[in-house]
């Protein structure tokens, strides 16, 4: 996890430091942080994860830029750790021009998928279906599991 860095308030250029020390957070701590203030405006997210410095007039001054800035960098170093490169499922695939359908990766995870796992193809009216074939370790509840996914 990262660690959040102390930066110290100063009023003006020339001014001595204030004894108010503020955490400025960064990585997974900042994610946690807007998270858990939903319903706030981007302005007190930024304020509350330490993104402000107050002006030689003794306003505070709220710095959007550096707090967009590092929420994406931590965004993106959370899906890199996690194995996602690029965008999310969209659960839509297109029929390639030879009449295939790649079914990608993402979902086939989202099932518990192995390499050499078969899948049973039922088709509806309107619809295909995708259930996967119970080899002699699965279960029942590994099948309801697989269909409260649905």
């Amino acid at each position: 996890m990262a660690q959040a860095t102390l930066r110290q308030r100063t009023v003006g250029r020339n001014a001595k430091a204030q004894a108010d020390v503020q955490p400025v957070l960064t990585g997974d701590e900042l994610l946690a942080k807007v998270q858990s203030m939903e319903s706030a405006t981007k302005e007190e997210k930024a304020k509350a994860c330490g993104y402000w410095i107050v002006t030689k007039d003794g306003k505070e001054r709220i710095n959007l830029l550096k707090f967009f800035k590092a929420f994406m960098e931590a965004d993106e170093a959370q899906r890199r750790s996690a194995g996602r490169n690029g965008r999310g499922p969209s659960y839509r695939i297109s029929v390639q021009k030879n009449g295939n359908l790649l079914v990608g990766s993402t979902y086939t995870e989202q099932m518990g998928l192995k390499p050499g796992d078969e899948v049973e193809i039922r088709l509806g009216r309107k619809h295909i279906q995708l259930c996967p074939i119970l080899t002699e370790g699965a279960t029942d509840s590994d099948l309801d599991e697989l269909e409260d996914m649905e």
